[in-house]
């Protein structure tokens, strides 16, 4: 099932912290929707099968690119990955340097981040997704669109538990559970 070399990608999502949607919130005119203090979590894919590798939780919103090397960190250790797919949001030179010479991985295909219309990046790996970005490739990276959406949609987007601990208690279980019903299937 996982071979030598595989492709993972890595997004992130926010979950709900309580049992009342925000929808219904809104509808009814109770305490208005915020975005402060939501847990976010950033997620880890295999691309072939859709388990999650690795899961890091932090609360949102936050800036993605500086939760790429934890998580992927975590995900190295758990599968060999040759080619790293994620959005621009996590388009930093630090993280294509560190996935490339700290961790092995072979190719990273990152979204060019256009930062404030400047035409032509300035470093090497950032550079080299500006001349030739693998198109094709990339398309692989709703793996994850879809794994995020399964998980939301089988295991509920809302978090029962109040403080973050029991809360990352309770992400992890539905991690574990993810992955298990995907292997019972």
């Amino acid at each position: 099932m996982v071979g030598r070399k595989e492709e993972a990608s890595v997004d992130s999502t926010g979950l709900d912290a309580g049992h009342r949607s925000t929808h219904y919130a809104y509808r009814t005119g109770q305490k208005r929707y915020s975005l402060r203090n939501w847990p976010k979590l950033t997620l880890a894919c295999h691309n072939a099968t859709h388990l999650l590798i690795d899961v890091l939780i932090s609360d949102g919103p936050t800036q993605d690119a500086p939760l790429l090397a934890p998580v992927l960190r975590g995900a190295c250790r758990r599968l060999n990955i040759d080619r790293l797919l994620a959005d621009a949001g996590y388009d930093a030179e630090s993280n294509h340097v560190y996935a490339r010479t700290q961790l092995g991985i072979r190719s990273t295909v990152i979204c060019l981040n256009r930062r404030g219309g400047r035409r032509w990046a300035k470093t090497k790996y950032r550079r080299q997704m500006y001349r030739r970005f693998p198109k094709l490739k990339y398309r692989q990276r709703a793996q994850i669109e879809s794994t995020i959406a399964r998980f939301k949609r089988r295991l509920t987007s809302s978090l029962r538990g109040r403080s973050r601990p029991t809360q990352a208690t309770e992400v992890h279980l539905r991690v574990l559970t993810h992955d298990l019903l995907l292997l019972a299937a």
